[in-house]
């Protein structure tokens, strides 16, 4: 038996301002149903003495520590710079001066 009826998901599409076609309706409230059905099936497998998980897999950080470093010397970074002018790099102008 039908858990969603095509009357409910028309109310509930009609709260939610979305237009379906009579064929959508009856499409949308079998696929709710089988969702429904889905998540009864893992209630009742579900017990007090399994835990609840929000991954199924541990999960760990993959990062490295953030530790500060010394940088690259600006010498370093501007040899393979186009062009560069006191230290920095130097751009074409995309913006009008004032």
């Amino acid at each position: 038996m039908s858990t969603i009826s095509r009357d409910e998901v028309a109310r509930v599409a009609g709260l939610a301002r979305i237009d379906l076609t009579s064929d959508e309706l009856d499409r949308l409230a079998g696929e709710l149903d089988v969702i429904v059905q889905s998540v009864a099936r893992i209630s009742e497998v579900a017990t007090a003495d399994v835990p609840a998980t929000s991954h199924p897999l541990p999960m760990f950080n993959v990062f490295r520590a953030d530790v500060p470093e010394p940088s690259l010397p600006v010498a370093d970074v501007l040899a393979g710079a186009p062009a560069s002018e006191e230290g920095r790099f130097m751009v074409p102008q995309i913006l009008e001066e004032d």
